[in-house]
């Protein structure tokens, strides 16, 4: 995003808010600053599927770009408006991300070839955790699945981490 313009701000603190959490896209849309607390250790509370809540650590970064967003609006306003300053839809939110990796594909031709939407980020966000080492049941709470079933997907999924396993267990002729 251009960030020399409103929009490309808003868009940049967006994609960055939305691998740094996790969040799904109805998470992101629904947000109001009441539910950003961003006094160190700043976290966000995001209400997902049948209503659970949960808290998500956002990184200082994240919480730099979010506080010029949020300057002098009241709590109960959304965090992220569109152009209309209206709270931004989870449909705009995936042309939003279309839109930008559709951008990226001109210096990253790869992409061109991908299906990239919020959910993709959010995927994004637990693969790393998980290569990160964090617990799955930790990974678990952060994306708010109910069953560590669902997020073992994520793990299933990941070749390099068992590659890495792998190779983290070989024997050698000896």
């Amino acid at each position: 995003p251009d960030r020399r313009t409103a929009q490309g701000r808003r868009d940049h603190i967006l994609l960055q808010f939305l691998y740094n959490s996790g969040a799904r896209a109805e998470e992101a849309a629904r947000l109001k600053i009441a539910d950003l607390d961003l006094t160190p250790p700043a976290s966000v509370r995001l209400i997902g599927k049948g209503n659970k809540e949960r808290h998500c650590p956002l990184w200082p970064a994240t919480v730099s770009q979010l506080q010029p967003l949020i300057a002098d609006r009241a709590p109960e306003e959304p965090v992220f408006r569109n152009r209309c300053r209206q709270s931004i839809t989870r449909y705009g939110i995936h042309t939003m991300v279309e839109r930008h990796v559709q951008r990226a594909g001109i210096l990253v031709p790869s992409l061109k070839k991908k299906r990239v939407s919020p959910h993709t980020i959010r995927h994004t966000t637990a693969v790393h955790l998980l290569r990160a080492g964090v617990d799955i049941n930790t990974v678990r709470a952060w994306l708010g699945h109910v069953s560590v079933d669902t997020t073992n997907i994520y793990a299933e999924i990941d070749l390099e981490t068992k590659a890495k396993a792998l190779a983290r267990c070989e024997i050698t002729d000896a």
